[in-house]
């Protein structure tokens, strides 16, 4: 049954709504100043048809000539005497008693809307919290520009070309597509109706608790943090939730939501010696009155029967047993993958364990998950750039080793073409390449570095470095245990047997150990000291001790003496690669002969050094294996 409205009920909501409306203080803008404010004169209009409007991303009016009628929230400013409160009143009386169906007619320029026709049904209707109204809309598309939000925007327009979708906005550059793969979607697949009707439930459900808990209170979008919480808990888990379930993910992931505010959400630890300040001894709190030991766990994607990888964390997690025997007992759990990782992490922390390191990438889900989960349990994952408030992150500055590699290959190619052979396009990858290329460039100016992709779908990586003439090739970084290849590190091709000119080491037990004394000595940064918008990275290098060169006893001893100049330049922080001018293959990166890259832009420089043949994949590209880690660590690139 229809509810009726008196004349009277409709006069005093009209004067309730003037009065919240003049509290307010600002008037409607509108689209033709802000089009005159931006210079935006050549314009290209699209019209969209009729569009479901999300209530609150109808902003404004077209013209001038209405909006000094209404707040800044649609709410009616004119005294409820003149015809237009009659008119108003009339529309919420046919709201109540039948319904307001005639669509308005709007503009829609950068994703929020400006009303041509139907500003008072806008007013009526939001003043009944109407989510959506209808509309007959006509795009408006700005030039392409540089700016941040207007890349945004043409990102949005790909995404509602396939979706249809106009309520969900973010901040930050690559979302929407990173959206379109996270809901299961190939790059360019279109959304059914049934794919529209579930993204509305979950985002809704979403959207409803997110705000209920104070989510208007943190500056990001709900798109963002929506974003966030399905790349954590996955998309389609979000209908096995109850209420309830979702209400309390929501509360533990709170933290995670406030790091997404800024875009220098991590802060780099880049020496041992940084953590000096001691405030209270943090190991007493780790470790609870009635266990004897510090009890650390190592939680590995493979074993080290089969990966090299596995094999030096295992090397580190014996050296820290050993140095450590009386204070801490060590255990590992190995071949964790995407299906039992969540479980493993159970494993650990029900058998007591107080500290656990998960050595690789992909475990990085699984690691927050169970940090959000048990804050009493300290957790660090082995990657790079990852913002999270409930764990720690660590890695080494591999590019240092990859450099002195570089200048190797440098020297030994007689006709200057070098191969490189890379796995995943995350972030310190391109780093760890470009700094090969700058060193073999620093001795070989004609040098150029062939770059191949290990994970790419369908692709032979030997027939193409035959194929140009490419026989010094850096490959993996490790051998593999038990295996007889010789296809690692820096070699030189052959079809005899392969000669091993260097090799990157990883000394996994001196960070481990570090690690270890900071905790015993105070000196790990205790959590409700950090700034809660940054999550902490440990990022050593040479000069700690992390990395490391081994060279062949067959380089030309001129080559090997320059290692050594170059190492203990890097190690005594008087040399970095990425200093001076630098170029990309699109032109110059950095201008200024005496600047020196900071961390950050190394850690997620998107740009291949102009001597690097070659190309940062898509994700479309990428074998099965791959996408997980890359979405999770993925180089914040257009084409990925």
């Amino acid at each position: 049954m229809a509810i009726t409205a008196t004349m009277a009920e409709a006069q005093n909501d009209y004067y309730k709504a003037m009065r919240a409306g003049k509290r307010e203080g600002e008037i409607l803008p509108n689209l033709d100043d802000i089009l005159k404010e931006k210079n935006i004169v050549a314009v290209r209009e699209v019209p969209l048809g009729l569009v479901q409007i999300p209530s609150e991303r109808i902003v404004g009016t077209k013209t001038a000539g209405r909006s000094s009628a209404f707040s800044k929230s649609f709410k009616p400013l004119l005294k409820e005497n003149t015809e237009f409160a009659y008119k108003w009143m009339a529309l919420y009386k046919a709201h109540l008693n039948e319904g307001i169906r005639e669509p308005i007619k709007a503009y829609e320029f950068m994703n929020k809307f400006y009303v041509e026709e139907g500003n008072k049904r806008v007013s009526v209707l939001r003043f009944f919290d109407a989510v959506s109204i209808p509309g007959n809309v006509t795009r408006i598309v700005p030039p392409r520009t540089e700016e941040k939000e207007n890349k945004i925007y043409y990102e949005f327009m790909d995404f509602y070309a396939l979706s249809r979708i106009n309520y969900i906005w973010f901040t930050q550059l690559g979302s929407f597509a990173k959206l379109q793969r996270l809901v299961g979607k190939r790059p360019d697949e279109a959304w059914s109706d049934d794919d529209r009707l579930d993204f509305a439930s979950a985002y809704n459900r979403f959207r409803a608790e997110y705000k209920a808990n104070g989510g208007d209170k943190i500056p990001i979008t709900t798109g963002d943090a929506f974003l966030y919480f399905i790349g954590l808990y996955d998309y389609r888990s979000l209908d096995d939730m109850t209420a309830v379930e979702l209400k309390e993910q929501l509360a533990k992931s709170w933290d995670e939501f406030r790091l997404l505010t800024t875009d220098e959400s991590v802060e780099l630890q880049m020496d041992p010696t940084a953590e000096s300040e001691v405030k209270k001894n943090f190991f007493a709190r780790l470790i609870p009155t009635s266990t004897p030991k510090l009890l650390v766990a190592f939680i590995h994607e493979k074993n080290a029967e089969i990966s090299g990888w596995t094999y030096a964390h295992e090397l580190g997690r014996m050296h820290l047993q050993q140095t450590f025997e009386d204070q801490i007992s060590t255990t590992c759990y190995d071949n964790a993958t995407e299906e039992n990782a969540d479980d493993l992490l159970a494993k650990a922390i029900a058998d007591g364990n107080n500290l656990i390191f998960t050595t690789s990438p992909p475990l990085l889900k699984a690691s927050l998950k169970a940090a959000i989960e048990h804050p009493e349990v300290k957790i660090l994952n082995c990657s790079l750039n990852t913002s999270h408030r409930y764990i720690r992150t660590y890695y080494a500055r591999m590019y240092e080793a990859k450099f002195l590699m570089g200048a190797i290959a440098g020297a030994m190619s007689k006709n200057g073409k070098i191969g490189y052979i890379a796995d995943y396009p995350i972030f310190g990858m391109t780093a760890n390449i470009n700094a090969f290329a700058l060193g073999a460039k620093m001795v070989n100016p004609r040098a150029k570095v062939y770059l191949e992709w290990s994970t790419l779908k369908d692709h032979d990586v030997a027939k193409s470095f035959a194929e140009n003439e490419v026989h010094y090739i850096s490959g993996q970084d490790m051998t593999i245990p038990g295996e007889p290849s010789r296809h690692f590190g820096l070699y030189r091709d052959s079809e005899n047997m392969p000669l091993n000119l260097a090799m990157p080491i990883w000394h996994w037990g001196k960070f481990y150990e570090q690690m270890i004394r900071n905790i015993m000595n105070g000196a790990w940064k205790i959590d409700d000291t950090n700034d809660s918008t940054k999550g902490l990275n440990y990022w050593w290098g040479m000069s700690a001790g992390i990395i490391d060169v081994i060279c062949s006893q067959h380089l030309p001893i001129g080559t090997a003496r320059l290692v050594t100049l170059l190492k203990k330049s890097i190690c005594e922080m008087n040399y970095n690669p990425f200093s001076g001018v630098l170029y990309s293959q699109s032109g110059i990166v950095q201008k200024n002969a005496d600047a020196v890259m900071d961390p950050e832009e190394i850690i997620t420089m998107d740009w291949l050094a102009e001597n690097v043949i070659g190309y940062i994949p898509k994700m479309e590209d990428l074998i099965e294996k791959a996408k997980p880690v890359v979405m999770l660590q993925g180089i914040d690139n257009p084409e990925i």
